[in-house]
């Protein structure tokens, strides 16, 4: 997530640099073509108007998308916080205090599902963006991830048993698994007596309501933006910047006629062609690369941030001392 004000020129400008020299090649080719007396190139401009109508209507519907995958994202992570911090609460006032042992390991237990859930939402998908040539570049010199940094495992010690993180690394999903033994062990507390039935009822429905929060998480994650629409949008648009420059040849030569830039003013398509096929495939760019809001992108929902937060909070519950830092933006990113 980027926190400044907005990006700044220089990072959009090596961000679309590449893009940029194609579309200027692009407009570049046919007009000094057309400008050597290849004139029959020259497209009529009344149909690439209608195109770039077109495309401006699904570029517009794709980021609508894109923005409404961005921000229920941010609303299931809401809800993780206030879901973590209900079932916190929970366990402290009914399982013991804050001294107990098994709120401790309860609490910690949380902490690893947090941290596995985080590595699960952050794991490469074909259709995600992070490994495109100017996503990586803007990635090795701005920020870094987390998740791709350190092993799952080694995070992991530091809130499990040895037994018990063996039992949840041999698992597929594992934040699933975590889930299911804070089920098992609330079930051991009511079995033993720690807890009567309305408490086991209650610590249960946190539970049930964090199995929901990952599920909608990985409902984002593990269904992309329909690929129908998305294939479109990039064919069309592909069409559109390679004939806008033919269609605006022969305006930009009718526009200098009995004027000093007669003969010349050719050379304005070059520069104009290439800021509106530059305005449109950024716009479709910057939809693509936030479609995905948990694939390590500096556009991302900060859920290791968010996950550090929830930690703290509940540390602070059992009145520990040695509390973690606060994850912090690097260069304006907040993973």
């Amino acid at each position: 997530m980027h926190t400044g004000r907005r990006y700044s020129p220089q990072e959009f400008f090596k961000w679309t640099f590449r893009d940029t020299l194609w579309i200027l090649l692009i407009a570049t080719v046919p007009t000094a073509l057309y400008y050597f007396g290849w004139h029959f190139l020259a497209l009529p401009w009344q149909p690439l108007a209608l195109l770039g109508t077109g495309l401006a209507f699904i570029v517009g519907f794709k980021n609508n998308a894109s923005y409404g995958r961005i921000w229920e994202a941010r609303q299931i992570y809401g809800s993780v916080i206030n879901d973590s911090r209900n079932f916190a609460f929970l366990v402290r006032d009914t399982a013991g205090g804050k001294q107990s042992p098994i709120v401790k390991q309860l609490f910690y237990r949380h902490f690893a599902w947090l941290t596995a859930l985080r590595y699960q939402l952050r794991e490469p998908r074909n259709w995600e963006n992070t490994s495109r040539k100017s996503n990586q570049e803007f990635l090795r010199t701005h920020y870094r991830i987390p998740e791709w940094d350190g092993k799952l495992e080694e995070v992991l010690g530091s809130y499990l048993e040895e037994k018990e993180l063996t039992y949840i690394l041999s698992k597929k999903n594992r934040a699933t698994q975590l889930l299911a033994l804070q089920s098992e062990q609330v079930a051991v507390l009511k079995k033993e007596g720690h807890i009567n039935d309305i408490q086991w009822l209650e610590l249960q429905q946190g539970i049930i309501r964090l199995i929901d929060d990952q599920g909608k998480a990985e409902r984002i994650k593990n269904f992309p933006y329909p690929r129908n629409f998305a294939s479109v949008t990039t064919y069309l648009m592909f069409v559109f910047i390679l004939l806008l420059p033919f269609g605006l040849l022969r305006e930009y030569d009718k526009l200098g006629e009995g004027t000093f830039l007669e003969g010349y003013s050719i050379w304005l398509n070059v520069l104009f062609s290439t800021i509106v096929a530059w305005a449109f495939h950024v716009l479709d760019t910057i939809g693509e690369s936030s479609v995905n809001p948990f694939e390590g992108s500096a556009n991302d929902i900060p859920i290791t941030q968010i996950s550090r937060m929830i930690e703290i909070d509940m540390r602070d519950m059992l009145d520990e001392t040695s509390l973690p830092q606060p994850i912090v933006a690097e260069n304006n990113i907040l993973m």
